[in-house]
């Protein structure tokens, strides 16, 4: 799997993540600052079937995490700092265990290694509506998608995935077809004997309950060496919603 990444940026490694139904792209502007404040050369990977990387029937963590190595592999890297978010966040934990000389510091944000139940179905029914649909304008796959998610900002996230294939008709860049058959796969946990003794962050939104206090124990059983630090007034896109702490917070993890 040749995976599509936008690197920005020159010097050591930096490489980000992006959670369900993403892309690289959304961590655009954090990785300007991570590059030109902090000297990295970030590397914005497009995960297989979301953004410009190849589709594929298959979609597992392992399959993610091996996608990941490639990548390292194909670009010279024995090593890198990485961060992921949610579905991202799985992945690096599961690369970790997998390649962990591949590791030197990680940050997991607002994702446990815990099971998950699958929680996005009228997403992705919304998000099939639109695929399926015919309209003229971003306005009108935006007013489709309204029918479904009620919350904008969702729906302007969501709606990154679109382009447009030629000049009268639109498509979605997520293979819906794969991340459909495969939804039992997003949530699932670590097993309970892998562990990773590396420098490990966990960021969690304070407004999110994707990690609870009761959490921290099964964190603590996985990642031998690591820590969580809430950021307030975050919910689960922590990176988004808190932007300048979030950086503040990860930046001085990784100095």
């Amino acid at each position: 799997m040749d995976l599509y990444a936008n690197v920005i940026g020159e010097g050591k490694p930096l490489l980000i993540l992006h959670g369900f139904l993403g892309m690289g792209d959304n961590w655009k502007t954090l990785a300007k600052r991570y590059a030109d404040e902090m000297n990295y050369q970030v590397h914005l990977i497009d995960q297989r079937n979301h953004g410009r990387s190849p589709h594929c029937d298959e979609f597992n963590y392992d399959l993610l995490a091996a996608d990941l190595k490639s990548y390292m592999d194909n670009n010279n890297m024995s090593s890198a700092d990485l961060i992921g978010h949610s579905m991202g966040g799985k992945t690096v934990m599961t690369f970790s265990i997998h390649f962990p000389t591949y590791v030197n510091k990680m940050i997991v944000v607002d994702i446990a290694p815990k099971y998950y139940a699958p929680h996005h179905q009228q997403i992705l029914e919304g998000l099939t509506a639109v695929d399926e649909a015919c309209f003229e304008s971003r306005k009108d796959a935006d007013d489709l998608l309204s029918e479904y998610i009620k919350i904008k900002s969702i729906r302007q996230f969501l709606l990154k995935n679109l382009y447009r294939k030629n000049k009268k008709e639109y498509g979605l860049r997520v293979n819906l077809d794969s991340l459909k058959a495969n939804i039992n796969e997003i949530g699932k946990s670590l097993k309970a004997n892998e562990t990773f003794d590396g420098e490990t962050l966990f960021i969690n939104g304070k407004k999110s309950d994707y990690i609870t206090d009761e959490d921290t124990n099964l964190i603590k059983n996985h990642f031998l060496n690591s820590k969580i630090q809430p950021i307030q007034n975050a919910g689960h896109w922590v990176h988004a919603e808190q932007q300048d702490e979030f950086y503040n917070v990860t930046s001085a993890f990784l100095a």
